[in-house]
């Protein structure tokens, strides 16, 4: 049985509940203003503390509701709001090199007068985070638990990963990576089911899950996933990026990561039920249904709508293509690494702004490829003049190396392609309008080449 953690002090609920109501008070100025909030085009009109625990001494753990005004709510989201995980440090002075991570100070209840902090900036609090998952056992409603056959070592030195962008991630001492999940949803993340089903299949294309942290309130949710870093690796839009800077080709990567992707895929088929031939017609309606959604926050989508519904609409009708299958779900060049001569894929979260029922299910592997086959037109378009030549060489070589692999070719299924490539875009075009305005003219463009016929 694994060893029980003293919870210590917890702060109990309720409305009378005042260290909650100042904390509440405290982040509702701050909380919107995080690279990884969700809800930055619609007011936060109320911030409830839901779960509130102490996890060491200075250090709380909290689940908080941001509540929004009565705005339409882009597609995926929740218009009553969402729920985000926190880890507040709280001392009386603040030391310099904290202060990049000051929140600021409670004016009233228990806490008042004191500093109030994000504790993964703080190094001592990562690393006794660290030495939770390294211990498994309880904390209030938190469960810290661990791969039995694998042993973390202790002492090793943390640092917060600046390039996280929907969550947070601690590397340590480059051996380990711990994920921190921030906008929490009911069940279980994909980003710890998945990677631990493929490492029972003996996949060695994904970093399997080492240690992990869950919550039992206000409902079972995963909090956050620790797993083997791979120091030395590059990322894809990072090795993309320098070819297109160096005028160099990226043919052979791409190849080498279609094959990849397709045997992560035959490896997802075996270690999840599949799914059944013959539901385009379930998908058409659901994508359609998206764009609409999209095109109320994004008007500059209104004069393609015509032509993307034609998309949708090949799709009820074409050949129906490999069965539905668990996927990734957000596939892309920033979601694979290169070690060596390698490939790895890594953060099967999926799309976070997609609820986790729809994450978990079975759906076409077409849609991993069409999110890859985006992320090369995204990165030849960071570079003026843009390469188009570069992007489309690119998309040939991923989808035969994934065709040499699978069995089967994604070029071959151009209305299930489009189709799926189409959504991505409607997917990045809502994304970069709430995050990225300046970008918007990147899957702009692919809307105007998808909106026609054959695109």
């Amino acid at each position: 049985m694994p060893k029980t953690v003293s919870p210590g002090p917890r702060v109990t609920s309720g409305p009378e509940d005042r260290p909650r109501a100042s904390l509440a008070g405290l982040l509702r100025e701050w909380l919107p203003r995080q690279r990884w909030f969700a809800g930055k085009d619609r007011p936060v009109t109320d911030l409830t503390v839901l779960s509130q625990t102490e996890l060491f001494p200075g250090c709380l753990h909290l689940l908080v509701h941001a509540g929004h005004a009565q705005v339409p709510a882009p597609v995926g989201m929740d218009p009553a709001g969402d729920c985000y995980q926190l880890l507040l440090g709280v001392r009386e002075h603040l030391a310099p090199r904290l202060e990049r991570a000051f929140i600021g100070r409670v004016q009233e209840g228990p806490l008042a007068g004191l500093a109030v902090y994000d504790a993964l900036y703080d190094p001592r609090s990562a690393e006794l985070l660290l030495e939770r998952l390294r211990h498994p056992g309880t904390a209030g409603p938190l469960r810290f638990e661990a791969d039995p056959d694998l042993r973390v070592p202790g002492a090793l030195a943390p640092r917060l990963l600046d390039a996280e962008q929907s969550n947070s991630s601690l590397v340590y001492g480059d051996a380990y990576i711990l994920k921190v999940f921030r906008r929490i949803q009911p069940g279980v993340n994909p980003d710890l089911e998945v990677p631990g089903a493929l490492a029972a299949q003996g996949c060695a294309r994904v970093p399997a899950p080492v240690a992990w942290f869950r919550t039992t309130e206000p409902w079972p949710a995963t909090l956050g996933v620790l797993q083997p870093f791979l120091p030395g690796a590059a990322d894809g839009w990072t090795l993309a990026l320098r070819a297109l800077a160096a005028g160099d080709d990226f043919t052979t990567e791409a190849h080498e990561l279609g094959r990849s992707t397709a045997e992560v895929h035959l490896a997802l088929a075996t270690a999840f039920p599949s799914g059944a031939h013959g539901e385009n017609g379930h998908t058409a309606e659901a994508m359609t249904a998206r764009l609409e959604a999209a095109v109320h926050c994004v008007p500059a989508l209104r004069p393609f709508v015509p032509g993307l519904r034609t998309a949708f609409g090949a799709l009820a009708t074409c050949d129906a293509g490999p069965p539905a299958q668990r996927i990734h779900g957000d596939l892309h060049l920033g979601q694979v690494l290169r070690a060596g001569r390698e490939w790895f894929v890594i953060d099967f979260e999926g799309e976070p702004s997609r609820p986790l029922t729809e994450r978990r299910s079975a759906q076409s592997p077409v849609r991993d490829v069409a999110g890859m086959l985006r992320s090369f037109d995204y990165a030849a378009r960071q570079r003026r003049p843009w390469r188009p030549e570069w992007a489309r060489r690119c998309r040939e070589a991923f989808c035969a190396g994934y065709a040499a692999r699978a069995g089967w070719d994604p070029r071959k299924k151009h209305a299930l392609l489009r189709a799926h490539e189409t959504d991505r875009a409607v997917y990045e075009v809502l994304y970069e309008a709430r995050h990225r305005p300046d970008w918007l003219p990147v899957p702009m463009a692919a809307i105007k080449r998808l909106a026609v016929r054959g695109g």
